[in-house]
């Protein structure tokens, strides 16, 4: 390797009004400012550019002599031709076993799981794999795999380690399909040159500090729009980030961990481009990692929790349900044949437990009440078709959230982006909308749900003060529901856990 150092600016002007440029700041910007209307700066342009010798690279008709033009490589040794900065051309289908396979089985709606990633580590694990023979699969991440719960990988893989190896290290060798260092942004730029260089990858981060490579999800995201419409650039394996360890399970990090803002800034790049999936259950999440690391030239993210949390679906109703991308879920509403109420709208594994939990108690106390369940893992089809390709036509969006009733809304990130995908949507000005508001600390998991108004009993309340049909009657469920707030408050701060009716809740039969 040859190393070259010079002075920044070097070969350009020296001074430029009496400042000096070669080896300073300024160089870094248009050392020349005026050429237009000051003759002295256009005699400095016109010694810089001769300064270069032309009439000695380049013939007459401005072509560049043959001596020089015999240097520049051949063939596929060119830059723009060689295969290793194509990398679609030398990339290979990833060998995937079956996703079903890994499902858990469901004998109770809501019975508890053991993680939603840890699930997840299993495929993960035989993907890793099967392609140890073909090579073109890796794990990145800032030392957080075993956090993330991906622990099964290093059931056949480990963290690949240059240097030297201490005794109680666990899983590093100089062979492995794991590439682990604490620096998000050079996990993202190693996992970029992967991609690009014809292979497949999964980045798997903390929700919070994904935001560290903002500007260089931009420029991937730019890059794949714009090559995408040039016909010799074959199209490369998706961008693919797991966001693991997510706001509303922080609770015992604190604020600094609590940030789901890197939705906000994905939505904002090229629809054709980005996808957001957020996954209720583990069977939803198998479902939705096989299509994404399937897919290409996309940059998918994917936020999934990591502790042990409520099953909704079997593993052939979450196929038929993520495939589809949102749905009602019948089984949770009571409203098949008639037109609801108000419809329970949620997109993430918490908000989809508080829904569902905020529904019992309707169904309970509110037994009239017709109440619709309308879940979304891929967040884009809340966009109108003509802003996104996964986008429901107005036609669809209306048969699922209506025309004109309640929608109560509970989501995972930031509430006002549920806002910006259905504000042209004909009942808008019914959505409300549940969700991080930039409230956080070390607290119980529940807590963190009741400081941002997205647990179970505010949605409930949320559901009777948009519907004044209700009249009166419903002073006494209300005053109720703001007792259990209190009785809350009281009970984490004198016992440091959720109240056991928030713990160890169930979806029953009798809630359906």
């Amino acid at each position: 390797m040859i190393i070259l150092k010079t002075p920044k600016g070097w070969t350009g002007p020296k001074f430029v009004n009496g400042l000096p440029i070669e080896g300073t700041f300024r160089a870094h910007q248009v050392p020349i400012t005026d050429p237009a209307s000051n003759p002295e700066h256009l005699k400095q342009l016109e010694d810089w550019l001769k300064s270069y010798k032309p009439e000695e690279l380049f013939d007459e008709d401005g072509r560049l002599i043959p001596e020089l033009e015999d240097l520049a490589p051949k063939g596929l040794r060119r830059m723009g031709a060689n295969p290793h900065t194509n990398g679609g051309i030398m990339l290979k289908e990833l060998r995937m076993p079956d996703f079903c396979d890994y499902g858990l089985e469901l004998k109770d709606r809501g019975q508890t799981g053991p993680g939603d990633t840890l699930v997840l580590g299993t495929f993960i694990r035989d993907i890793v794999k099967m392609n140890q023979e073909g090579r073109n699969f890796r794990l990145f991440g800032p030392d957080e795999t075993l956090s993330n719960k991906l622990n099964a990988v290093f059931e056949v893989t480990n963290r690949q380690w240059q240097a030297e190896v201490m005794d109680t290290d666990e899983f590093l060798k100089a062979d492995g399909r794991v590439i682990e260092m604490l620096s998000e942004h050079q996990c993202e730029g190693w996992l970029e040159g992967y991609l690009l260089t014809g292979r497949h990858g999964l980045f798997n981060c903390y929700e919070a500090f994904i935001h560290i490579i903002d500007s260089m999800f931009n420029q991937h995201a730019k890059w794949l729009k714009v090559t995408a419409g040039l016909q010799w650039r074959r199209k490369i394996a998706s961008l693919n980030i797991l966001l693991a360890s997510h706001v509303w399970r922080q609770d015992h990090n604190g604020f600094t961990h609590q940030d789901p803002g890197f939705i906000d800034h994905v939505v904002n790049k090229k629809a054709s481009v980005v996808r957001v999936y957020l996954p209720p259950d583990a069977n939803c999440l198998l479902s939705v990692m096989d299509h994404c690391l399937k897919s290409k030239h996309y940059v998918n993210v994917v936020v999934a929790g990591k502790h042990p949390s409520p099953q909704w679906l079997t593993i052939d109703e979450a196929t038929v349900h993520c495939t589809k991308g949102i749905g009602i879920w019948g089984w949770a509403g009571n409203d098949e044949g008639i037109e609801p109420d108000v419809v329970m709208g949620c997109a993430g594994d918490v908000p989809t437990l508080e829904t569902l939990a905020a529904v019992s108690i309707l169904k309970e106390k509110l037994p009239d009440l017709k109440i619709r369940v309308v879940n979304v893992v891929d967040l884009m089809k809340l966009q109108p078709e003509t802003e996104h390709p996964h986008g429901l036509s107005d036609k669809d969006f209306d048969s699922l959230f209506t025309k004109d009733k309640p929608v109560i809304f509970a989501f995972h990130a930031y509430p006002w982006l549920i806002h910006r995908l259905t504000y042209k949507r004909t009942n808008h000005d019914n959505i409300h909308v549940r969700g991080y508001k930039e409230e956080g600390t070390i607290t119980t998991p529940f807590d963190m749900t009741v400081l941002n108004e997205m647990d179970r009993f505010n949605l409930a309340l949320d559901v009777i003060d948009r519907l004044p049909q209700l009249g009166d009657t419903t002073a006494y469920l209300k005053q109720e529901l703001k007792d259990k707030l209190i009785e809350h408050s009281i009970y984490i701060k004198k016992n440091g856990i959720d109240m056991p009716e928030v713990r160890d809740w169930k979806w029953t039969k009798r809630s359906k």
